[in-house]
């Protein structure tokens, strides 16, 4: 089978939107915030050069979402999937029930192996009853060996599920539109001021707004448009697919408006901590939570994004096999006093599991932080910060009611379970000074992704 995806770049890439951030963004915010002018940090991320954060620091972008904040996500390519089999081969080669979505509705997924590691998670648009749009992560756009390490790309994992006179085509359309994620509860405000009223409304009553999960297509200065409520920061939000020919001006309208209304353009860091902060369980990354390595099971999401009742896909046996031992893993968010990335969580003197993802939030409350019982003056500060993240357990250590379900607070009041942060040797024995910490299910910020517009609406 021919390739579809790309090649490995001979250096990391650029998005549409790197121009304008560099020459016409950060000038404007310097302006506006009395900063002086400054590269901007970036790093490689998916095989592109984006933002880790602009002029403004992490924990101030990081902070917006609790107002309103844009963010660059044109990194995330979208494929395109059409055909009359194209509902029966996204059935094999994905984990959720494909064919069973609505025309109009979006659904996250994960991408496995056979062994039910994760490849990719996405999320996928359902256009019509044959054509579909998978929006991916970052460099999950290239098939090719790079060090004698053999890459593919999902389009050629999905396609590789495709049978013998099937009917359908793929094709990466990544270069044809530029995603802008709109976040935030003024996030209602900022599109219907630009675009109209009428594209946050439900398809199929006009009289009320959007469901959750589901998208829009719309026509404006003489380009289709795509936009979907999905809300990756958990937050009230929209993910704009902006046709190329109209994303410089539509970008600039966007950003403008946003820095009038106190928001900003939200850069790596930052996004990573809304990702943290998303909800009482924090929405896994890709790399960090999910690897081909392991199975996502007990994952948050996991019940959402897989369907075992499916009578096949890809990675499907090696999932029953393991919940067939009863797994006891679990992925539970964390507050510590610092960053405990590449640290053990260790509880009463046991190892209970490993730090996947941690960053420094703005948004935990002081009483949030003071529980910690940690001597760092910018934890015990009234406007302090400390460090949030997520961490795969070897088991869930929380009390369970009597159905079985774990129970995140007592009386009305969180449950927090203290746990220590080691660096470790290579037998797992800990080593050095501890950070002090603790589990929780309380979350950071509530998740309002789901709840009804009318509480944003008119704001």
């Amino acid at each position: 089978m021919k390739k579809l995806g790309f090649d490995y770049p001979s250096s990391p890439r650029k998005t549409f939107l790197f121009d304008l951030e560099e020459q016409w963004y950060v000038p404007l915010l310097a302006e506006k915030r009395g900063l002086p002018i400054q590269p901007i940090k970036r790093s490689n991320f998916g095989e592109y050069y984006m933002a880790v954060n602009y002029l403004t620091t992490v924990l101030e972008e990081a902070a917006s979402i609790n107002n309103l904040s844009i963010y660059n996500i044109d990194h995330m390519a979208q494929l395109r999937f059409t055909g009359k089999d194209a509902p029966a081969l996204l059935d094999r080669a994905l984990a959720g029930n494909m064919s069973a979505m609505k025309v109009g509705s979006c659904k996250y997924t994960l991408l496995l192996n056979e062994h039910g590691g994760v490849e990719d998670d996405m999320i996928v648009m359902r256009i019509s009853e044959t054509e579909y749009i998978a929006v991916i992560n970052a460099g999950h756009d290239i098939t090719d060996t790079v060090n004698g390490k053999e890459l593919i790309a999902d389009i050629d994992r999905i396609m590789s599920q495709k049978q013998d006179g099937e009917e359908v085509d793929a094709e990466d359309i990544s270069a044809q539109l530029v995603k802008v994620d709109i976040q935030g509860p003024l996030s209602y405000k900022l599109v219907k001021s630009i675009y109209g009223e009428q594209v946050l409304k439900n398809r199929h009553n006009p009289e009320k707004n959007m469901n959750f999960f589901t998208f829009n297509e719309f026509d404006y200065n003489n380009a289709h448009y795509i936009i979907s409520r999905t809300g990756y920061t958990n937050r009230w939000g929209w993910e704009l697919y902006i046709p190329v020919a109209n994303a410089e001006e539509d970008f600039k309208k966007i950003v403008s408006e946003a820095l009038e209304m106190g928001a900003l353009l939200v850069g790596l860091g930052g996004r990573d901590e809304n990702r943290l902060s998303a909800g009482p369980f924090g929405l896994p990354l890709m790399g960090q939570e999910y690897d081909p390595y392991h199975t996502p099971i007990n994952a948050p999401l996991f019940e959402a994004a897989v369907d075992m009742d499916k009578p096949f896909f890809v990675g499907k046996s090696a999932l029953e096999a393991e919940l067939a031992t009863n797994p006891q893993k679990a992925l539970l968010m964390f507050f510590a006093e610092g960053i405990a990335s590449n640290r053990k969580v260790f509880h009463n003197g046991k190892l209970l599991g490993t730090v996947t993802s941690s960053i420094i939030s703005p948004n935990l409350s002081l009483e949030q932080r003071l529980v910690i019982g940690s001597t760092r003056k910018n934890v015990n500060a009234e406007d302090g910060n400390a460090a949030i993240g997520l961490a795969w357990l070897y088991y869930n250590p929380f009390p369970k009611d009597e159905e079985g379900k774990y129970i995140s607070e007592q009386d009305g009041v969180p449950i927090r379970i203290p746990v220590q942060f080691y660096r470790v040797d290579e037998q797992n024995n800990p080593l050095g000074t501890p950070l002090l910490g603790y589990l929780t299910m309380e979350g950071v910020s509530p998740a309002t992704a789901p709840k009804p517009l009318k509480y944003i609406e008119n704001l």
